[in-house]
Parts: structure tokens; sequence; C-alpha cells
């Protein structure tokens, strides 16, 4: 088998669209540590034979637009014009980033808000000037 073009960790749900061009879809978690949700998407038939849930799955190119799909054991080919791989890796960037601090003219008409929201005069004169 050639290098794999992805690996899923656990369990990978197995989509089947008979209209559209993507007529495989396979959704699961693949990528370091826990995993990144991801979907790898065949533009072509799926092959007969493959269950509706896997577990531990590989995909690999097997030249030209053959790929080879393998999971405990078995092997289904798929022909596929071609194959689109989508990692959200939006949770390890957010990680990364430092967090935005609020603007401190922000933070103080917050502060005075929740004041005045505080008390039934407070709450009066923010009524009237919502007006």
């Amino acid at each position: 088998m050639a290098e794999p073009l992805v690996t899923f960790h656990g369990p990978v749900a197995v989509e089947r669209q008979s209209a559209g061009a993507l007529g495989l879809i396979l959704l699961g978690a693949a990528g370091e540590g826990a995993g990144e949700p991801t979907a790898l998407a065949f533009s072509g038939a799926s092959p007969a034979g493959l269950p509706e849930a896997l577990v531990d799955l590989s995909v690999a190119g097997a030249g030209g637009t053959r790929y080879l799909i393998a999971s405990t054991g078995r092997q289904w080919p798929v022909e596929a014009a071609a194959v689109h791989l989508h990692h959200d890796v939006s949770t390890a960037f957010y990680r990364a980033l430092p967090p935005r601090r609020v603007p401190l003219a922000k933070r103080c008409l917050w502060a005075l808000v929740l004041t005045l929201a505080a008390s039934r005069a407070g709450l009066a004169l923010l009524a009237a000037l919502r007006r």
C-alpha cells in the first residue's frame, strides 16, 4: 500500500450519495493528538460491500484515479476522479493565538451599564436613554 492520504483514528461514518458529484464521504477524526474533525470525499461511486461505519481507517492512493480504503484487515478499492480532504484545525489554531484584550473603553462602558442595572433608578435611566 502506498503512502496514506489520511489515517482516521476511532469511528468513521460512511455516507453515500446517489445524486451529486460526491459519491462517497468518510467522516471521522484524523490528525495529531485527539484528532481534528476530518472529511474525505470521493468524486466517484461507493465501493460495494463498504459498511456504514468503520474503525481506524486508512486511505491511500493506488495509482491514477484508484484509491484503497483499509480497515481491520479488509480493503475496498475506490475509483474516483478526485478526492477532497478537509481537516478542521480551528481548535488548534485558536489555541495557539493569545486571546485579544478587550479595549478599556468597552470595559468601562459595560461596568457602568451593569452598575446602573443593579438598581431601580439605574434601570429607569437606561430605559430613558434607550428611547
